[in-house]
């Protein structure tokens, strides 16, 4: 029995061997074999290694590269931090930072681990073999040389505190710089408010409302209640899809013209007009007679866009909802709302969202019942927890399945456990059904919480992230080490209950060689996968090919991925967790762990600058908190192991002694110290992080150039403490200085950073910018010369206006003539105030303008990359601000816009007339920044947007009739 439990032991341990040594080598050759695909590629297809070279702004592109294999690399490592964040902005930026702290904590990890603790296990002399001999299980229990490793972990603790206490300083400063920054300040969004659960007092009154908020700095400039539109929507929903569907007819009418013409001209025939599809009114199959397409298609959005121009015209037909946007002179008076207990009530108006935008909200919840959203909650939860409970299920399944030790137990497989096939089967064939599985999970996690009434996308997104990190925690790592070590020790356990604890030492090392295999396979093969975009490949150049059959899905086709921060950030997260719970007990994983972040951080550097375009995910780096909880997270578990582990080694020494017990009080200790590190966390910098400081505002309102200048991220002094020099020499040397700061002052200290600046002061030489590169234009006025909205004390309280359609506080003339005027668009007179979308008049002018055809050729357009949305700018009008942030089905335009080319030859001028006929001139069918090439295939400007320009029917081109002859 003895010999047969030793064998199962020794089987064990070379196919551990086996496993790690295949899913090295495999995953190393395919990592190689992908980023060679992508060097070659890369130069290739700019649409999918290089769509921010063109498809965003000006002021967020980046420059090209050359075709040189590797020229990206350090392109991308040279970029400086101010440009990043303008760039790619700062959430961008501080998951940037966080994954090179990553890096940095399991580069030092790795070395300090390496020269203490491996050649100490190694040396342990407890009878382990094959790769266990690398971990503590190789150390005996009574061994003085337990205390490298405690001595060790609570320096690799000291020194990930450390970097999260430096990280977040920098963010905090960043952060009140981000709010302030013009880029941010000067949109409506940064001073206003989305409240929920009004009661229905202020929900009846404008007035009411505006007079609860206009307590606050600065008083209200205006007030929207939301409205149930839902009508209105329903009849938008159904003219916007009879408006694909008719482009896609047109679309495909004008390129079977083309082909037939050149056929029929190539033939020297006559050209023959192609049959005109058909349709049926009803929707039941085979009902009703067959009806010309066009006609029907176009005769029907006419119908629909009358309706909408009789609903969407008076908006105050629309029953009000329990929710509003605020809008404030102030953008601090906001950060202080949201702050605020704003009624007696239970549960009344207590849901309020800072920095809104209207793309960002989620319009279907914002009228739900604050008890129905609590209870939608608990069963989200709920529902949450079954899923904990089927997903732990299918994982351990499939871990068990594919073990070796199960496999052999069939016939069939029996004579093959020994082979090196089934160290590669359990090497990569376990990790990758993982992460198919895994994939699954965030879809339904998403429906949950909008089920919940979360009011916002970014909110979803943002509540995801904790979920999918505990979800990861469960299934991903403890449930794969239940299944490598805690089962293991339950079966042998029932034998023999006494030894369970004293066989944690033994079987939990062995579980680091499915925690080395998925490290492997994210660090190589992942980071590969992600720099290649195989699948975004496929999208652009294949998919299109057979669904995109518009000019407009063509054109969509172009717009550059987007990142999925939801469930990413959980994913770098557990590999922390895996790589610093086991950075004791195997201290090999802190090398793959340092691997996996370097190269994600590099290839993120270039994914973000290059290929993905966040625009929707602008949250001023609200994410980089949640990584840094669920770093803590990762933290509080590895020092659990430590405990465990030292108390499991005391279980196993025959005569306890006090050396034994101290290993056991010292982790004890650790733990105890780093929960009040965390306390400490949560009360110093979580206040400041999420909310704009008073004092913060104060300083930049007086010293507006702090706003516009990058900051000193390092520095613990006031915000106007720091030294903004008018001298531009000195200036570009305090700009580089700062860069410097930002860069290295999370890895050595800023004394050392000033010293070697003194030694080799070339060092603040500015460097000269690519001669490529675009001049930023972030912002439509001159950085310097920006001063910010009011934020403390440029209004006055002493008088107040009479007129009852505004609570607006008294501006201090004097002061606000700084600032850039308020456009107010004129109204007629007698015409009903706009605080709550309700002038008629006005918002019907507004949609006559937007259908107005006028003359202007194609070279006067701008690309849709380079306008600036003015409707969310704090300029803005009141009238245009209440359409703005009205419901989207309120927005919607009596008119449509149908996207499809003109053939060459011009067969289809007559058609496009007649569909605007039919519509009775409420669709207006847009030619330009599209055409049919000589193979018959749809093309499609990019750049152009036909829904914002206006628009003239371009002539037929002589040219193309010369070329029919």
């Amino acid at each position: 029995m003895a010999d047969s439990s030793v064998s199962d032991d020794s089987n064990a341990d070379d196919n551990s061997v086996s496993t790690f040594t295949s899913s090295l080598v495999f995953n190393i050759v395919v990592a190689a074999v992908i980023f060679i695909a992508f060097c070659v590629l890369r130069p290739r297809f700019k649409r999918v290694y290089a769509p921010r070279t063109y498809a965003v702004g000006k002021e967020k592109r980046s420059p090209s590269i050359g075709a040189q294999v590797l020229a990206w690399i350090p392109a991308v490592l040279k970029v400086d931090e101010d440009k990043i964040i303008k760039r790619v902005g700062l959430d961008t930026y501080m998951f940037l930072r966080y994954m090179r702290s990553m890096f940095v904590i399991f580069v030092v990890l790795s070395f300090l681990s390496l020269v203490t603790i491996l050649p100490v296990n190694i040396t342990g002399g407890a009878g382990a073999t094959e790769l266990n001999i690398l971990t503590i299980a190789n150390v005996p229990s009574e061994s003085t040389k337990l205390w490298v490793h405690i001595v060790f972990f609570m320096l690799f603790v000291a020194w990930v505190l450390r970097n999260i206490f430096v990280e977040l300083q920098v963010y905090t400063r960043l952060r009140i710089w981000w709010l302030t920054n013009p880029s941010h300040a000067q949109k409506i969004g940064s001073s206003t408010i989305m409240v929920s659960s009004l009661p229905q007092a202020l929900a009846d009154s404008d007035t009411k409302l505006g007079a609860t908020f206009d307590m606050f700095p600065g008083g209200v400039r205006q007030v929207i209640i939301n409205r149930n539109c839902s009508d209105l929507e329903e009849v938008v929903e159904e003219r916007n899809k009879l408006a694909a569907k008719l482009e896609k007819l047109l679309t495909s009418y004008a390129a079977t013209s083309e082909k037939l013409h050149k056929k029929a001209a190539k033939k020297n025939s006559a050209y023959k007009e192609p049959k005109r599809p058909m349709m049926r009114e009803s929707k039941v199959p085979f009902k009703g007679p067959k009806l010309d397409a066009f006609e029907f298609l176009a005769s029907k959005i006419g119908e629909l866009n009358r309706r909408i121009g009789e609903l969407g015209g008076d908006p105050t037909q629309f029953k009000r909802q329990s929710s509003a946007f605020v809008f404030f002179n102030k953008q601090v008076a906001a950060h202080m709302a949201a702050q605020t207990v704003l009624d007696y009530k239970p549960f009344s108006m207590n849901l309020v969202s800072l920095d809104v935008s209207p793309d960002d909200i989620i319009w279907s919840n914002l009228n739900l019942n604050p008890y129905d959203r609590r209870i939608r909650g608990y069963i989200s939860m709920a529902a949450t927890i079954g899923l904990v409970i089927v997903w732990s299920i299918m994982t351990a399944a499939l871990s068990a399945l594919v073990s070796v030790k199960n496999l052999s137990k069939i016939p069939a497989l029996k004579n093959m456990s020994d082979s090196k096939f089934f160290g590669i089967f359990t090497g990569i064939v376990p990790a990758v059904v993982l992460a198919v599985v895994m994939a699954l999970l965030p879809i339904i996690l998403r429906l949950l919480l909008r089920l919940e009434g979360t009011p916002r996308v970014s909110e979803v997104n943002l509540r995801l992230l904790n979920r999918y990190f505990f979800f990861q925690v469960w299934n991903v790592y403890l449930i794969t080490i239940f299944t490598s070590s805690i089962f293991s020790i339950a079966t042998d356990g029932l034998k023999n209950p006494e030894s369970i604890v004293s066989m944690i030492p033994e079987k939990v090392p062995g579980s680091a060689t499915p925690i080395l295999t998925y490290v492997l396979l994210l660090a190589f093969t992942g980071a590969a996968k992600e720099l290649l975009q195989i699948v975004r490949l496929a999208l652009r150049y294949i998919l299109p090919l057979l669904f995109a059959k518009t000019p407009r899905k063509i054109s969509a086709a172009e717009t550059p991925a987007e990142f999925d921060w939801a469930t990413s950030i959980p994913t770098h997260s557990l590999i922390f967790l895996m790589g610093f719970s086991y950075s004791f007990i195997a201290p090999i994983v802190n090398c793959f762990a340092a691997v996996y972040f370097g190269l994600f951080y590099l290839v993120y550097r270039y994914q973000f600058l290059y290929v993905y375009n966040d625009a929707n995910w602008v949250t001023g780096g609200l994410s980089f908190p949640k990584s840094i909880k669920q770093t803590m997270v990762g933290v509080y578990i590895s020092e659990v192991y430590m405990l465990l582990m030292m108390v499991a080694k005391l279980a196993k020494i025959d005569h306890i002694n006090a050396n034994a017990i101290l290993r056991i009080i010292f982790p004890a200790l650790l733990l105890l110290l780093t929960i009040f590190a965390h306390i400490y966390i949560n009360d110093a910098y979580m206040p400041i992080i999420n909310y704009l400081p008073i004092r913060g505002a104060v300083e930049i309102e007086e010293n507006p150039r702090i706003a516009t200048t990058f900051p000193d991220v390092t520095g613990n002094g006031d915000l106007g403490a720091d030294d903004l020099e008018t001298d531009s020499i000195k200036a570009a040397e305090n700009k580089v200085r700062r860069m410097l700061y930002a860069t290295y002052g999370s890895l050595v200290p800023k004394r050392l950073i000033d010293y070697v600046l003194t030694k080799v002061p070339r060092l603040l030489s500015p460097r000269s910018p690519p001669p490529d590169e675009e001049q930023s234009v972030n912002n439509p006025v001159n950085d310097s010369a920006f001063v910010p909205m009011p934020t403390a004390h440029h209004y006055t309280t002493d008088v107040r206006p009479t007129s009852n359609d505004t609570n607006i506080i008294s501006i201090d003339t004097q002061a606000q003539s700084l600032y850039p005027p308020m456009i107010n668009e004129p109204q007629e007179v007698g015409a009903p105030s706009m605080q709550s979308i309700s002038s008629t008049t006005e918002l019907r002018h507004r949609r006559a303008n937007q259908t107005a055809l006028s003359v202007h050729s194609t070279e006067q357009r701008k690309s849709r990359y380079s306008m600036v949305d003015t409707s969310l700018l704090a300029t803005v009008g009141e009238n245009a601000l209440a359409e703005a942030f009205s419901n989207p089905a309120l927005r919607a335009s009596p008119t449509v816009c149908i996207w499809a080319p003109l053939d060459n030859f011009g067969l289809c001028n007559s058609l496009h007339e007649d569909v605007e006929k039919w519509a009775q001139g409420s669709i207006r069918v847009v030619t330009q920044g599209t055409s049919i090439d000589e193979k018959g295939h749809v093309r499609a400007d990019v750049e152009f947007d036909p829904d914002d320009t206006d628009f003239v029917k371009p002539a037929i081109r002589a040219d193309s009739l010369h070329k029919s002859g």
